[in-house]
């Protein structure tokens, strides 16, 4: 007898297949989403409802001009006056309104179509400036020029001339907002009503402030030149009436990291990476190391690299270089090449005037400097010159 299905068993497969076979495709195949860009900032109610007003009030200027030439006869200007307030043209005006793109202003006019069907049919006459009634009165979102915040509160300086004419009061117009001042270049205080920092009081009467840049580094000043200095900047010190630069680097003032040198620049400093042969630096190139890294042998001053293709590296005026099978040192400008063997139990020695190699069979090298070798050279030449 053949074996029976497991009971359920073939219809859930079956319906599995089908529900893979419904998607659009893989997942590992399906395109990828473009990336998520910064939420957009909303803006404030105030701005909003000001953009709407004044969309409006360009829609009453385009419905006068596109329908009338001007009222020359009678009929026309007894039309006119009939349309001018009419419900007719305040669809007109509302249709064009809010783009079709601008959420904000169509979520707000919805909210507030009533009252302005209300100010177009009994309010002009009392309030025709439309903002001032729907923004500010109504519907509370804006305050007049010169105040801020849910109670329309001035902004520092008075409303006439908020931050003394120098500044800009944050959320004036709105009901947020801080109503701090922003103050102009130049210009500091509360009201903006002071000189800031690294300028001076060129000019003030009862209702102007002029304060003009003291000389580079000053921080406070009496006057533009270099010696009207009272305070100097971050960086700089007071000497004699005049702003000297601070040498951080010198005084350890500083602060860089372990594989970093100082460097002094106006004002301030600069930590900069020492070479790679350095660990630790005390300046730019591997001459200025305090120790050499992994890899590195100090030759003379310089931290240099204990091999590379031909294995050499730089000695005086001399170059060594050292060979997997031997040893071969060449004098440069101190002198010809000598290769004469000195035999030694524990080394191979070639000797000249300046310097000599040791080649040990551990394969270290290592470079020393003597006074002289003459008398070496001398005995190796009788040799010669006896054989």
């Amino acid at each position: 007898m053949a074996p029976q299905p497991l009971r359920g068993l073939v219809p859930f497969l079956l319906w599995c297949l089908s529900l893979f076979l419904s998607l659009p495709g893989p997942v590992w195949l399906q395109p990828s989403p473009p990336p998520h860009s910064a939420p957009r900032a909303e803006p404030h109610p105030c701005h909003t409802c000001r953009a709407l007003v004044d969309s409006f009030n360009k829609g009453l200027e385009r419905t006068i001009r596109d329908n009338f030439g001007g009222g020359n006869t009678a009929w026309e200007e007894e039309k006119l006056s009939k349309y001018k307030d009419s419900e007719t043209r305040l669809v007109e005006v509302l249709e064009g309104v809010c783009s079709k793109s601008d959420f904000e202003c169509h979520r707000l006019l919805e909210l507030s179509e009533e009252l302005v069907e209300a100010w177009w049919f009994h309010r002009q006459q009392e309030a025709p400036d439309l903002f001032q009634w729907l923004c500010s009165d109504s519907l509370k979102l804006c305050c007049p020029s010169g105040t801020f915040g849910p109670s329309c509160l001035p902004c520092p300086g008075g409303t006439e001339r908020p931050c003394g004419g120098y500044g800009q009061c944050e959320g004036e117009g709105t009901r947020g907002g801080s109503g701090h001042c922003d103050c102009q270049a130049g210009y500091g205080g509360e009201a903006c009503g002071q000189c800031g920092l690294g300028y001076f009081e060129a000019e003030r009467n009862s209702s102007h402030l002029v304060c003009s840049a003291c000389f580079g580094p000053c921080a406070r000043c009496t006057g533009p030149e270099e010696s009207h200095c009272l305070q100097c900047r971050k960086g700089w010190a007071l000497h004699h009436l005049k702003c000297v630069d601070i040498d951080e680097c010198g005084t350890e003032q500083a602060t860089c990291g372990a594989a970093q040198f100082c460097v002094n620049t106006e004002g301030s400093y600069e930590c900069r990476d020492c070479a790679k042969a350095c660990l630790g630096c005390m300046g730019a190139g591997p001459g200025r190391c305090k120790k050499c890294s992994r890899g590195y042998q100090q030759v003379g001053s310089k931290c240099l690299g204990k091999s590379s293709a031909k294995g050499g590296w730089s000695m005086g005026g001399a170059r060594m270089h050292t060979e997997t099978m031997g040893v071969k040192c060449s004098l440069g400008s101190h002198g010809s090449q000598h290769s004469d063997l000195l035999p030694h139990p524990h080394h191979q020695m070639w000797m000249s005037v300046r310097q000599w190699c040791v080649q040990e069979r551990t394969s270290s090298v290592k470079t020393r400097k003597v006074a002289t070798a003459v008398s070496v050279l001398k005995a190796s030449d009788r040799r010669t010159a006896s054989v």
